[in-house]
């Protein structure tokens, strides 16, 4: 937030050398914080509803952390030229840093690392996102800090240049940038690992005798290892994304639906939580897993009020930028737990499939 409070002050200030450069920015942007009431609730997705309530709540206490700090200055020592500064310019100062500034090297630390500080970059703050970028940010710091963009292939007359922010999920584009990545390979959803859950799930996808709600004192101590028990568990697992279903999640209901100890200890934990380790612990093993992903996936998907068909009809009724915005996120976070769903029903008809031909063997 320091570097949103220097716009603000800059902003403020008479005559200004960089003026030209805030007098262009957006009056507003279309991060969920400026939503109204209706369509921060379109989002329909509980992880991104709490974030942006917990940056409206923040927003808010900040507001009067800085009333109380500059309530008895002078009028020659207020940072802002006596203006009021409220949770909205705050909240504009900090949308156009989270939108605009790049994380640089800054300072050197001991043993050569640099520690990371947010610059806003006039004109290269203009570039926008892709995953398949044209161009880089080059910093060079032999001479004080040099930063330029240069191109990573020929780029034709009249091209845009582009940048890649990060590989990051819908929720971080739409809460720092203002808008939501069709197709995005790096999205994914968040859910709660839930022993109760687990087992309606499992009981769904027709799975029997699950150790979710009761885990045997061996499996506990994965779990523990795991971090999804003991002490200070982190409990947030996701699907989708390049891991398709998080290792932790996976390797969980692998143990958990084992019933041999000895077979399951001779896997060590990274090869436990490997999609791409076939089987490990049986071929019924990992269709029961995956079968039980499968069922999550439709209770995720039942917790949207709203089907893929109707955020569609939405979308042709045509709609605020905001409430399109809310929509196209939904859409998004809907597409991959189908595209999970898929994936996971195809391995597990391939690992059917050869179960049945080792059983005619």
């Amino acid at each position: 937030m320091k570097l949103g409070l220097k716009l603000l002050q800059e902003r403020a200030k008479v005559g200004s050398f960089w003026w030209p450069y805030i007098s262009n920015l957006p009056e507003t942007y279309s991060v969920p914080i400026f939503f109204p009431g209706e369509d921060i609730k379109n989002l329909q997705y509980a992880p991104l509803l709490h974030q942006v309530n917990k940056r409206c709540r923040f927003l808010l206490e900040f507001e009067q952390d800085v009333r109380h700090a500059l309530q008895n200055l002078k009028p020659d020592d207020h940072p802002f030229g006596g203006q009021n500064v409220e949770a909205s310019s705050l909240g504009w100062a900090m949308s156009a840093v989270s939108s605009r500034a790049f994380r640089l090297h800054g300072k050197k630390l001991p043993y050569g690392s640099h520690s990371d500080v947010p610059m806003i970059l006039p004109l290269i703050d203009m570039c926008n996102h892709s995953f398949n970028p044209n161009s880089r940010i080059v910093q060079e710091q032999d001479a004080g800090i040099l930063v330029k963009v240069v191109a990573e292939t020929v780029i034709k007359q009249n091209e845009s240049l582009v940048l890649n922010y990060g590989c990051l999920n819908n929720d971080l584009f739409l809460l720092d940038y203002g808008f939501v990545m069709p197709s995005n390979p790096y999205d994914n959803i968040e859910l709660k690992y839930d022993s109760a859950l687990l087992d309606a799930a499992s009981m769904a996808a027709g799975v029997s005798s699950p150790n979710f709600s009761a885990p045997a004192p061996w499996q506990q101590k994965f779990l523990s290892q795991l971090n999804l028990d003991g002490e200070a568990p982190l409990l947030k697992v996701s699907l989708g994304g390049q891991e398709l279903v998080e290792g932790r999640l996976l390797a969980a209901l692998r143990v958990l639906l084992a019933s041999d100890m000895e077979t399951v200890h001779k896997h060590d934990l990274n090869t436990l939580k490997s999609l791409s380790a076939e089987a490990p612990l049986g071929i019924a093993n990992e269709v029961a897993a995956f079968r039980t992903v499968i069922a999550l996936c439709v209770i995720a998907l039942g917790h949207f009020p709203t089907k893929l068909m109707d955020d569609e009809s939405v979308l042709k009724e045509g709609v605020s930028g905001s409430t399109e915005l809310a929509v196209q996120f939904r859409m998004q976070k809907k597409s991959v737990i189908i595209d999970v769903m898929r994936d996971l029903t195809r391995r597990v008809k391939l690992l059917s499939s050869k179960e049945a031909a080792t059983v005619k063997f």
